[in-house]
């Protein structure tokens, strides 16, 4: 499983519809739930950002699959960052010369 961390912006349309949001956040976890992935956090936030999302996927594909099903949607439009764990990140710094 790989760490996803999704920085997200209501579109017009998800501010017009801005009070459905917690309803769509559950949405967004059971289409992640199906999928066979996790999400780990949902914030809701000031700053550039209206949202962050972070998910814990099996892969690229599913994560792929799922933002743009997700973005499809129109309420939302994602930024979306592959984490890396100290743990992940040994082995990918022990191959350096």
């Amino acid at each position: 499983m790989a760490i996803y961390i999704s920085l997200i912006n209501f579109t017009d349309q998800g501010i017009r519809n801005i009070k459905q949001s917690p309803e769509r956040a559950q949405a967004f976890r059971d289409m992640v739930e199906k999928a066979g992935a996790t999400v780990k956090a949902i914030y809701w936030t000031l700053g550039n950002y209206d949202l962050v999302a972070i998910t814990d996927v099996p892969d690229d594909a599913t994560a792929m699959t799922l933002l743009l099903t997700t973005g499809s949607i129109g309420n939302i439009r994602t930024q979306t960052l592959k984490g890396f764990s100290a743990e992940e990140m040994a082995p990918i710094l022990a191959k350096l010369p």
